[in-house]
């Protein structure tokens, strides 16, 4: 097991899935607070990065495109402070971050998990019922049904049309995204059916956003309603040849690349050894770490 505790949060990986945990700390962002923690299975993982900074470092998870609904319905735009998967990392826990990255990278070599998109959705969308007021209205999600209600700061034209009530079952699209710079952002539905280019200031099925602390909860209604509609893979290709293909035969001796993955645990064990001579890592730490390195041997 891998774990790294921050004031920014904690990440631990237990070699199949990595959970991660905001912390508490007042400089956590509302959206990651909200969101809560998030269990990410290896098989969702593409990739995973540590980047040393001289005040602190950043490591940063890297997701197959259509494994979160969240990720997808943002489309890559939340920022820095409220990314779930990128973590603050002080400047005495390098090292530990070093470890992590190093353990999860050697886990998705010896499990041989691809990178390449995912054909459904591997981490569930926000917990519902959820209700987020922010800019010209309120967005509420039950699971089944949205329902948008508008305050006095909504553009008459719209609110004139009262609240709208819209089924999962009629939404084919939902967006978010931020305001940046003189451009307002937005959480917008597209409904079957009733297709606009109206500006989202005007458009009865969209939120206009103003830049407020709680614009990016907006971001969590959104992945809750993209979580329920079909996959985004599916989207346009119905007559896709979708059978299953034969699982390729397992090679009968170990192939160059086991015995790299061999030599590079070696190394790993001296690596930790190293560490914890430095003081980098504690007793505990090392012990653990030494017991992952020798199971996969």
């Amino acid at each position: 097991m891998a774990e790294i505790l921050q004031k920014d949060g904690t990440w631990v990986f237990d070699g199949d899935t990595l959970r991660l945990t905001p912390g508490r700390d007042k400089n956590v962002s509302l959206l990651r607070r909200t969101l809560g923690e998030r269990v990410v299975p290896l098989a969702a993982l593409a990739g995973i990065s540590f980047e040393q900074g001289r005040k602190s470092g950043r490591l940063r998870l890297r997701l197959r495109d259509g494994a979160d609904p969240l990720l997808h319905a943002t489309g890559g735009r939340l920022t820095e402070p409220h990314d779930p998967y990128q973590l603050t990392v002080e400047p005495d826990r390098h090292g530990v971050a070093e470890y992590v990255t190093d353990e999860v990278r050697t886990a998705l070599l010896l499990n041989r998990v691809p990178a390449d998109p995912v054909t459904e959705f591997l981490l569930p969308g926000p917990p519902v019922p959820l209700s987020v007021s922010a800019g010209d209205g309120t967005a509420a999600f039950d699971g089944e049904q949205v329902r948008l209600e508008w305050n006095w700061k909504t553009e008459d034209a719209k609110a004139a049309a009262g609240a709208r009530t819209l089924a999962v079952a009629d939404i084919t699209g939902v967006e978010w995204q931020p305001a940046a710079g003189l451009e307002n952002g937005h959480l917008r539905f597209t409904v079957r059916g009733a297709a606009t280019k109206a500006p989202p200031k005007y458009d009865p099925h969209a939120v206009e956003l103003w830049g407020f602390k709680k614009d990016p909860l907006m971001a969590l209604v959104a992945a809750a309603v993209q979580a329920r509609l079909p996959h985004p893979s599916s989207a346009g290709a119905p007559d896709q040849d979708v059978r299953p293909q034969p699982p390729e035969a397992p090679p009968l001796e170990p192939s160059p690349a086991a015995a790299d993955d061999h030599d590079a645990l070696l190394r790993r064990l001296r690596e930790l050894g190293e560490l914890h001579r430095a003081g980098v890592l504690t007793d505990e730490e090392f012990g653990m770490a030494k017991r992952a390195v020798l199971k996969r041997l």
